[in-house]
């Protein structure tokens, strides 16, 4: 069943797909008071949307690091011709993510004084899709609660910088970033539909540039910021003595990298946000797309089964051929 949508407005999201529940926004909401209808979790309980008896759906975003936020859902349809597709970049374009779970992994030994320390298969829900913070939050809270996310900060981007200059020097961990199979011929199908092209990614510039420069490199596709139209990342990590950019509290699943991408760098009105599309391997990065007010694609591999968000996508796909036969 799909929830308060139609064929008019759009889609919204199968409700049979998330988990329902009697209250939400930690405590601020409850079924049957002030005009709650529904309220439904994603799997993760990472996103919980909120519905009322007038149609509206708004979207509350918890926060690990005490600052959640609160957004409407609209509903997404996808109209053709497209004049933008909007890409993720780990998991998505380019496959990485034992990579990054492996550097939480060796940051949260450290923190232990332990490098036999590994992370168990539980976890990794937990330590992907979301931002550093997040991630390193949730081991420290687990596995050494003494010690400050700040403390783990500090080791993870040393861990991050000697690695990437290792990667960047060719004596890296091999196969870091392996461009996913079809992109390439994804890539220029695109193109030669004259559709833009947006890379999307909440991972921060010291980590998002390697990462691409590597599989294009590997592709023979020459420099990455001459093929996208826009690539829009989480900027650039605050250090002491050194100015930061907003990145950390406002990653996906935030709505404000697709929006930032689409709007800013692509120059698409949000008037026309139905010819804009959003393709992503995580739950997270769903959300963010359609809390953005896109269509969300989703591409196997990731966690969106797991997150239950394939509930909010309008396709779930295999592969970037059956994504092309979809939007062409």
């Amino acid at each position: 069943m799909i929830c308060k949508c139609n064929d008019k407005n759009g889609f919204l999201f199968n409700e049979d797909k998330l988990i329902k529940c009697d209250s939400g926004g930690e405590g601020f909401y409850a079924v049957g008071i002030n005009g709650v209808e529904k309220i439904f979790a994603t799997g993760d309980d990472k996103v919980e949307f909120i519905c009322y008896l007038n149609g509206k759906v708004i979207a509350y975003v918890k926060s690990k690091m005490g600052y959640p936020a609160i957004y409407p859902l609209l509903p997404a349809s996808m109209n053709k011709p497209l004049k933008a597709v909007l890409m993720d970049l780990d998991g998505t374009s380019v496959r990485s993510e034992e990579f990054w779970i492996w550097i939480i992994e060796q940051t949260t030994a450290k923190l232990l004084d332990n490098p036999k320390f590994s992370l168990e298969q539980k976890d990794m829900p937990f330590v992907s899709g979301h931002s550093v913070s997040e991630h390193l939050k949730y081991c420290i809270h687990k596995y050494c609660p003494d010690k400050t996310v700040e403390e783990a900060r500090c080791h993870y981007f040393d861990i991050t910088r000697f690695q990437m200059q290792e990667i960047v020097n060719g004596r890296g961990r091999k196969n870091a970033f392996k461009p996913t199979e079809g992109l390439k011929d994804f890539l220029y199908a695109l193109k030669a539909k004259n559709i833009k092209i947006g890379l999307v990614t909440s991972g921060l510039y010291e980590k998002a540039w390697p990462e691409i420069l590597d599989a294009f490199r590997q592709l023979d596709m020459g420099d990455p910021c001459k093929f996208y139209d826009a690539i829009i990342n989480a900027g650039y990590s605050f250090t002491d003595g050194q100015p930061g950019t907003l990145g950390e509290l406002e990653p996906k699943p935030h709505p404000w990298l697709y929006a930032e991408t689409a709007r800013i760098g692509l120059g698409i009105d949000f008037e026309h946000r139905h010819q804009v599309i959003g393709i992503e391997d995580s739950g997270a990065g769903v959300v963010s797309i359609r809390l953005a007010g896109f269509t969300a694609i989703g591409i196997a591999d990731g966690n969106i089964i797991e997150s239950k968000t394939d509930a909010l996508c309008s396709h779930y796909c295999k592969n970037f051929e059956e994504i092309l036969n979809i939007i062409s």
